[in-house]
């Protein structure tokens, strides 16, 4: 009840705030569905102007779907980490190769994609940030690919800070999506992002003590849907930082963890089937710098399509199929 309860302030506090259509009774809700006979599962229930919703995701696809839940027939999973009705599907095989990987302090999770040839897979953080948006990455992501992949895939990792705070820059990436330049994964990233320079990683960021994960997950969901962006199933820890027991925690909610093994402004290198992560929010500009560059490196590689850009979705389906 007390979780319930959670759930309900989380979902009446954002709506107080920043509402633009009303959602209530956000929560997790599991279960099996057929959409026209594909099998899908529930993930989240949710109602809005007076209706039921559910936030579903295809685990062969791992693409996520808001459906009306008068359209779906759908059965509860219990223990659905253990369910049948997941066995051997690509969105499961992440899910525990995500739990085997999560000793680390830093960069637990999906760290690799599938490498069918040279390219990576981009990710791009908008932690809170008073600075704008570095617009010029979509700018020239766009330039350097629209003749050779369009829309151009990239995966946002989106806190709900952020999104109060840029609500311009949310219009013009939506703008940049209906236009067809831009097929976006939008990745959970945490609703406040918490993070003090002076404590350590252990207590710092998810880890600090007194945080409500629930709070952080589900927040940014209903945000998100509010601001008409679709949740997708990837979920990124602040400053890449977690232990065992939030790992654990955040795959209940049905989400993949998704770290990089290129980090540009640490200096890691890019290879094949990196998923690379730069700043958009206008505070790592050596990140950005990096990026720009490698795109002008790669320029000829691009026009020849020997060098491109994979779908988040894609990228890991291919990797766990």
């Amino acid at each position: 009840m007390k979780k319930f309860a959670l759930i309900l302030l989380i979902s009446s506090w954002v709506m107080t705030l920043y509402a633009q259509e009303e959602i209530k009774n956000y929560k997790q809700y599991f279960a099996a569905a057929d959409d026209q006979g594909k099998k899908i599962m529930t993930l989240r229930e949710f109602e809005k102007s007076g209706q039921k919703y559910y936030l579903t995701v295809d685990p062969q696809s791992l693409e996520t779907q808001i459906i009306k839940a008068t359209a779906l027939s759908t059965k509860p999973i219990s223990n659905w980490q253990e369910s049948p009705y997941l066995k051997d599907s690509p969105y499961l095989k992440a899910i525990q190769a995500a739990k085997q990987e999560s000793i680390a302090l830093q960069d637990a999770g999906i760290i690799h994609g599938f490498p069918k040839e040279k390219g990576i897979t981009l990710t791009i953080d908008l932690c809170p940030s008073h600075k704008a948006l570095d617009r010029v990455i979509f700018t020239s992501l766009i330039a350097e690919f629209q003749k050779i992949e369009k829309p151009v895939p990239v995966a946002l990792s989106i806190t709900g800070k952020f999104m109060i705070n840029h609500a311009a820059d949310i219009d013009w990436l939506k703008a940049l999506e209906k236009s067809g330049d831009l097929a976006i994964t939008w990745t959970n990233h945490t609703f406040n992002h918490h993070y003090d320079p002076k404590s350590p990683l252990a207590v710092n960021f998810l880890l600090e003590p007194g945080t409500s994960v629930m709070y952080e997950v589900l927040a940014t969901e209903i945000l998100m849907i509010q601001k008409g962006l679709l949740p997708s199933v990837f979920f990124r820890f602040p400053g890449l930082v977690s232990d065992q027991k939030l790992l654990d925690e955040i795959l209940t909610f049905g989400l993949i963890p998704v770290g990089s093994d290129a980090w540009l402004a640490k200096g890691q290198q890019t290879h094949a089937g990196s998923i690379v992560l730069i700043h958009g929010n206008g505070n790592e500009p050596l990140g950005v710098q990096d990026f720009i560059q490698l795109l002008k490196t790669e320029k000829q590689s691009v026009i020849n399509k020997q060098w491109s850009l994979y779908d988040l979705r894609e990228s890991i389906k291919e990797e766990f199929k």
